[in-house]
């Protein structure tokens, strides 16, 4: 029965991911040289024209940009790059068979282990939310499952708290960290929830501290729907999953980290609904943002950290995207770079190093997102987290990788952590 079972879970496993990769048949990865800061706003210039994929933005002398370009795209994509005298390469040619292939070599992973973690995989959101609910309780005393609303489709948008306090302590800062908020970014879930853990049923004696001088806001599955969308039908989908024929008829969606009430619509998002740059009608019009919203505005006394984690390009940013600077950056940088640090202590020696720094110019600017947000109302240290470039896997990533990217980043969150405590008694 069991083996009946599993082998059906296998014929439905290969009919759903057959559609998510199917629409990218034609589809090609380009690598692009980036000489300068001329070349990057070309490179965003062509993203809104051609409506492109930027997978990994790239850093003049540094590294390479990664594009995804659609085969209707392609030839003016390539006229322009000459035109621009701008060098290229066809990192992956054939998207669709890499996606396919990643499905089955996940299904041959699965099927060769057993009872593994939630943390370790790529779990769904039934089996994250089953995971808080099981911590919340077994260790009734630190841990609280909250259901902060629903999401557009209707799913509980579920965080976990943990506190040896009840939250009640205002001599501890609250860290507040979200993952997934970009639907396709599936590895940024199980650092979430490798946190989780850490804290809460596999403390050490030297992350005590930790638990005891810091309370944990962990929203593990900020997008939900667009999550549960990438897994099932689209496998690089990035948005939410709103829909109003009102504005159109077919697309759905919004890029959530374009949609906060912060420099909204200034730079590189797009009013065009069908793009993936949308950043929706208005300020906070996705449900799943307001969400974030409230959680923030609940604590803001408190909050001294917002952490979005976000995958790819081993990249630690902050704010704020119109080239100013918050009056603190001395101190976002100090804890930025321990951060950065910490991982880097830990990574595999063939990974990039953590580049650390404002985000319009170590990354690219960006309108309406939640970091600039956070930082903007009142939070002392708001970042950006992009997990390790894993090379040639882009969104892709092996799951046998996701321990080793749970471990190294966790030492840099807690570092960051106890640098923010530090911080955050100093001013009361």
């Amino acid at each position: 029965m069991v083996l009946k079972i599993f082998a059906l879970f296998l014929l439905i496993f290969v009919q759903t991911s057959f559609g998510k990769y199917e629409q990218y048949q034609g589809y090609t990865v380009y690598g692009v040289v980036i000489r300068n800061q001329d070349d990057i706003n070309f490179i965003q210039r062509l993203q809104s024209e051609l409506d492109l994929d930027i997978w990994r933005a790239g850093m003049p002398g540094a590294r390479h940009a990664d594009i995804m370009v659609g085969p209707k795209q392609r030839e003016m994509f390539v006229k322009h790059l000459h035109a621009q005298g701008m060098e290229y390469y066809i990192r992956e040619g054939n998207v669709a068979s890499k996606i396919k292939n990643f499905d089955e070599d996940l299904i041959k992973w699965t099927k060769s282990r057993q009872n593994v973690e939630v943390y370790n995989k790529y779990a769904r959101v039934a089996e994250i939310d089953a995971y808080m609910e099981r911590l919340a309780r077994e260790y009734p005393n630190i841990a609280k499952v909250v259901t902060a609303g629903l999401s557009f489709e209707g799913r509980p948008v579920k965080y976990l708290k943990i506190s040896t306090t009840n939250f009640e302590d205002p001599s501890k800062p609250i860290y507040f960290m979200d993952a997934t908020m970009h639907a396709r970014e599936w590895v940024t879930t199980p650092v979430a929830l490798y946190t989780m853990h850490r804290l809460v049923e596999s403390l050490r004696d030297e992350d005590r501290d930790l638990r005891d001088n810091v309370d944990w806001i962990i929203l593990p599955v900020y997008n939900p729907d667009g999550y549960e969308y990438s897994h099932t039908d689209e496998r690089m989908w990035r948005a939410s999953r709103s829909f109003n024929p009102e504005i159109h008829e077919e697309c759905r969606g919004v890029d959530l980290n374009r949609n906060f009430d912060i420099f909204f619509m200034e730079i590189n998002a797009s009013s065009n609904p069908c793009s993936s740059l949308y950043a929706g009608p208005y300020p906070f019009s996705e449900i799943e943002n307001r969400h974030a919203r409230d959680i923030l505005h609940s604590h803001l006394d408190r909050i001294q950290i917002y952490l979005n984690i976000h995958s790819y390009g081993s990249y630690i940013l902050y704010g704020f995207d119109n080239a100013t600077l918050p009056a603190n950056v001395a101190q976002i940088h100090t804890v930025g770079a321990a951060m950065g640090a910490h991982i880097d202590g830990s990574k595999l020696p063939n990974m990039y190093d953590y580049l650390i720094g404002n985000s319009r110019f170590v990354l690219y600017p960006a309108s309406g997102t939640s970091q600039d947000y956070a930082q903007d109302i009142g939070v002392p240290f708001s970042f950006t987290l992009e997990l390790p470039d894993m090379n040639e896997y882009g969104f892709l990533v092996p799951p046998q990788y996701i321990p080793q990217i749970n471990s190294e980043t966790w030492a840099g969150i807690a570092e960051s952590a106890r640098l923010a405590s530090i911080f955050y008694r100093a001013r009361r």
